[in-house]
């Protein structure tokens, strides 16, 4: 496939740890064609992406200015995709600014509120263009999360753990949440009440979710992500867990991703929802 039918691609985040792998896999896509890289990370700039990313030199330098990357997206004759992994307090107006530039979002960044994501899809519908915000790009957590709504019809009382690295900004994850959004809405409230607690440690029993869903948050150094939906019955435990050893396991569903979301003209939330 040449470049002239390639989609354009701009990776923003992309001298983080997810952006260095999603730089390789773009690269390595023949399908695909990197046209910018954006990095806050003044110890960066200027340099080439690729030496960055730990592959060729693909003669694409990291810049600090998104727009002015957006930019390069828009002028080739495919609309261009912008594969997000920044900070949660920048990703809402990166997300903005691509849809404003009709670059097609594609987003692993988690933090955004429930509000900002209503926004967002109202104004991708306004501008009938595609995005994607993807909590987790593990084929494994779908797979995760489809067993865990089947548990809850014999499951009453569910907890949910969730372990990162010691570097990750927002808790709980976004992909906790979204595992419990997807419990809540199988109809029923979870973990009936069976004695008054009183916590002598605030936080102690985790944060409550929608139908009274306990989420867990641990930080630590040697984590990558990870994740347990604990179902508890008289007399026995149900445990899922899903486990990341590298972060090479999300890049398949980064680039079903990247070449979904130019097939859409609406928002869509979870990887579950294209696959």
């Amino acid at each position: 496939m040449t470049n002239q039918s390639a989609i354009p691609v701009v990776v923003n985040g992309a001298a983080g740890k997810m952006g260095r792998e999603v730089i390789k896999a773009v690269a390595r896509a023949e399908d695909m064609v990197l046209v910018g890289a954006v990095d806050r990370n003044p110890d960066y700039l200027g340099r080439d992406v690729g030496e960055v990313a730990g592959c060729d030199s693909l003669e694409v330098p990291i810049l600090n200015d998104l727009q002015s990357v957006l930019v390069l997206a828009t002028q080739e004759k495919i609309q261009g995709v912008m594969v997000d992994f920044t900070h949660p307090d920048s990703v809402y107006d990166n997300v903005r600014s691509a849809i404003a530039y009709g670059v097609r979002p594609v987003v692993g960044t988690t933090g955004l509120s429930e509000k900002q994501i209503k926004d967002l899809a109202e104004f991708a519908d306004k501008a009938s263009t595609g995005a994607l915000i993807i909590p987790n790009f593990s084929i494994g957590m779908v797979l995760l999360q489809q067993a865990a709504i089947a548990a809850s019809q014999y499951f009453d009382h569910v907890e949910i753990i969730e372990l990162h690295h010691d570097r990750k900004a927002d808790a709980p994850s976004g992909t906790a949440i979204k595992t419990a959004q997807m419990l809540a809405e199988m109809g029923k409230t979870y973990n009936p009440q069976q004695v008054e607690e009183t916590e002598t440690l605030a936080g102690a029993r985790g944060g409550k979710a929608a139908e009274n869903i306990r989420i867990h948050s641990v930080r630590l150094p040697g984590l990558i992500a990870h994740q347990e939906v604990i179902f508890g019955a008289p007399g026995q435990i149900y445990t899922l867990r899903h486990d990341t050893s590298d972060r090479s396991c999300y890049m398949p569903g980064v680039l079903l991703a990247i070449r979904k979301v130019t097939q859409l003209n609406s928002l869509l939330y979870g990887l579950e929802k294209i696959l």
